[in-house]
């Protein structure tokens, strides 16, 4: 069960896991497109993530998720959808990315409060 108050960063080895969503976040982002991609994109795509992930599907859960959550309503949102949707279709826990989606509508909630002013 998803318990935002122990997430990656409350767990031992939390510091490569952090890494490795970073890498994960910048490898789908970087191969999602405005478009369709071709099969041999997508392959190549689905390969790279898979590999990074080992296995991890936790993690490109969170990765999901968090695109998903956090592109709602803005600009980039269909690209954000697209990366999400390599994330799935490279092996993301499907029962653990809504959970990771309202993590990110939280996140992106709190982006756009102001700052507190004491």
């Amino acid at each position: 069960m998803f318990d935002p108050g122990k997430m990656n960063q409350d767990r031992s080895g939390a510091n490569a896991d952090r890494i490795l969503v970073a890498q994960l976040t910048g490898e789908a982002r970087h191969r999602a497109r405005w478009r369709p991609l071709t099969e041999e994109e997508e392959a190549a795509a689905l390969a790279e993530l898979r590999a990074l992930a080992s296995g991890r599907a936790d993690l490109l859960a969170q990765v999901a998720g968090i695109f998903e959550g956090t592109s709602e309503g803005e600009l980039d949102e269909p690209l954000a959808r697209s990366a999400a949707q390599l994330c799935r279709k490279a092996g993301a826990d499907i029962d653990a990315i809504p959970a990771w989606i309202e993590e990110g509508r939280r996140r992106s909630a709190n982006a756009r409060r102001p700052p507190f002013s004491g």
